[in-house]
C-alpha cells in the first residue's frame, strides 16, 4: 500500500507544485490577466497540438486496441450529462444555472491536468493513449456543453441550426482535434519517420505545453470564489470529484479495463472541471459566477481526489 501512496503522489504533486508556483507569481504579480491569456492561448495554439501530434506520430501503440476505452470514455460521459441533468431540472430553479451545474459535472481538463497526469504516470505511452482519447471524448463534451447552455438563450437567430454550425465551427477549427487528425493521417500514410530540425522543434514546443497550462491554470485560481462556494457550486463540485470517478472505475469494470487503460480512464475523467466550461457559460449567457466556482473549487480540490483514487486503485491492483 505504500508503494501505492508514493505512485499516487508521484503523479499528482509535480503538478500541484507547478500550479502553486502560477498562484505564487499571480499574488507577487508576476502573472497578469494579460500574461495568463497569451499563455494560456500559446499553448493551446502552438505548444499542445506539437504534443499531441508527436506523442501519436511517435508512438507504437495499437490504437485499434483503445476502442473500448474510448467507447467506456463515451459511455461514462454520457451517463454523467443525462444524470446531471435530470438532477438540474429537479433541483436546480434558474435555467442559466442548471447547464452551468451540468457542464460543471461531466466536463473534465482532460487537456491539461489529465494528460500532465497521465504522462506522470505511464510516460510516452499513456500520453499516446491518453490523447487519442481527448480527441474523441473532446468532441463529445462540445457538442453537450451547447446542448445544455442552449436553454437560457434568448436571441431570435439562435436556433438550432445556428448551434450545430457553432459546434461544426469549433470541431474544425480546434487546433488540438486538427494535430490528432494530422498525425493519425500521417501514420496510415507511407512516409518516413519525421527527423532532423522539425522533430526538435516540435519536441521543443511539445515540452513546454504541459508545464505553462498548469501555471497558468494555477494563475487562475481566485481563492475568494474557492473558499465561499455555493450550495450549488458545492453540489456540482461533488459530482464531479466524487459522483464522476466512481462512475469511470464502475463502467471501467463492467467493461473489463485494467492497468494502463483504467489508468487512463480514472485520470481523464477524474480531472477538475474543464477551464473551458467557464468561457462558453460566458459566451452562451450562463452563470458565469457559479462556472467560476466550480472552476477554482475542482482545480484545487480535486487533484487530492485523484491522488487518493489512483493510490487505491493502484493498491488494488487495478491501474
Amino acid at each position: 500500500m505504500i508503494d501505492a501512496i508514493v505512485f499516487a503522489i508521484t503523479i499528482v504533486l509535480p503538478n500541484l507544485a507547478l500550479m502553486w508556483l502560477g498562484f505564487f507569481m499571480q499574488r507577487r504579480g508576476e502573472a497578469s490577466k494579460t500574461f495568463i491569456d497569451q499563455a494560456s492561448s500559446f499553448v493551446f495554439n502552438y505548444c499542445l497540438p506539437c504534443l499531441l501530434f508527436f506523442s501519436v506520430v511517435d508512438s507504437d501503440v495499437d490504437y485499434a486496441k483503445q476502442i473500448t476505452l474510448i467507447l467506456v470514455g463515451i459511455l461514462v460521459t454520457f451517463i454523467l450529462f443525462i444524470g446531471a441533468e435530470f438532477y438540474a431540472k429537479r433541483f436546480v430553479k434558474r435555467p442559466e444555472d442548471q447547464g452551468v451545474f451540468v457542464q460543471g459535472v461531466f466536463r473534465s481538463n482532460m487537456a491539461i491536468i489529465g494528460l500532465a497526469t497521465v504522462a506522470n504516470a505511464y510516460g510516452t505511452q499513456g500520453l499516446s493513449i491518453g490523447a487519442v482519447y481527448m480527441g474523441v471524448v473532446t468532441i463529445l463534451f462540445n457538442v453537450l456543453a451547447v446542448i445544455t447552455l442552449s436553454r437560457v438563450s434568448k436571441s431570435v437567430d439562435d436556433t438550432w441550426i445556428s448551434r450545430g454550425t457553432m459546434i461544426v465551427k469549433k470541431l474544425s477549427t480546434n487546433p488540438l482535434i486538427l494535430a490528432l487528425v494530422g498525425a493519425f493521417v500521417y501514420k496510415a500514410l507511407p512516409l518516413p519517420p519525421i527527423t532532423g530540425v522539425i522533430h526538435t522543434t516540435g519536441d521543443l514546443l511539445a515540452a513546454v505545453a504541459l508545464p505553462l497550462a498548469l501555471i497558468c491554470a494555477g494563475a487562475s485560481i481566485d481563492m475568494k470564489s474557492m473558499l465561499h462556494p455555493s450550495g450549488l457550486s458545492m453540489q456540482a463540485s461533488i459530482g464531479r470529484i466524487i459522483v464522476a470517478p466512481i462512475v469511470a472505475i464502475v463502467i471501467g469494470l463492467a467493461f473489463g479495463l485494467s492497468s494502463v487503460h483504467m489508468g487512463v480512464l480514472f485520470l481523464m475523467v477524474a480531472s477538475p472541471t474543464a477551464a473551458a466550461s467557464y468561457v462558453m457559460a460566458k459566451a452562451m449567457g450562463g452563470n458565469d459566477i457559479l462556472a467560476a466556482n466550480i472552476l477554482a473549487f475542482t482545480t484545487v480540490v480535486g487533484m487530492f481526489g485523484m491522488a487518493i483514487g489512483a493510490a487505491t486503485l493502484r493498491g488494488l491492483g487495478m491501474m
